[in-house]
């Protein structure tokens, strides 16, 4: 049997965790809300430790914020042309993506291949809509989605 905290990850009920739980997601909140403005001060207004704050920060949080974010991984084989990239970077800013890495190998034979991750978590068009317009500069041969999912 794998013991715990191997890696697993669990969905629960917000009534199921510890008190110190539920508080650090409460001094979590309001320091995201601006409402306290350091951790000392949000700690101390929930009743809760520094340390067990520290102890769950990185651990626990709340299902909407990890559904929230959401990041895509394409693959994009283009014409090596001055401004292409640009052009690409151009597209992806007006549909309100956040370039989070980018690879561009070397062209060879005029051809380069451009490996992005992006998070779209703000992108208010479908995901079609926004791999159809990646492909309408005439230097770009083809896009593909590698992967999407939450952060």
């Amino acid at each position: 049997m794998k013991s715990l905290g191997e890696g697993q990850y669990y969905l629960v009920r917000e009534d199921v965790l510890t008190e110190s739980m539920q508080k650090m997601l409460e001094a979590k909140r309001m320091l995201a809300s601006g409402e306290e403005k350091t951790i000392q001060e949000a700690t101390k207004r929930v009743g809760l430790s520094r340390s067990a704050y520290y102890k769950y920060k990185d651990t626990v949080f709340p299902f909407e914020s990890i559904a929230r974010e959401r990041v895509l991984t394409i693959f994009i084989q283009l014409e090596d042309r001055k401004g292409s990239l640009a052009t690409l970077l151009r597209l992806i800013s007006e549909a309100k993506c956040n370039v989070l890495t980018i690879h561009q190998t070397i062209p060879v034979q005029g051809r380069a291949n451009i490996t992005l991750s992006l998070d779209v978590t703000e992108m208010p068009i479908t995901m079609e809509e926004f791999m159809q317009r990646l492909k309408t500069p005439s230097f770009i041969d083809s896009v593909h989605l590698i992967s999407s999912g939450a952060l």
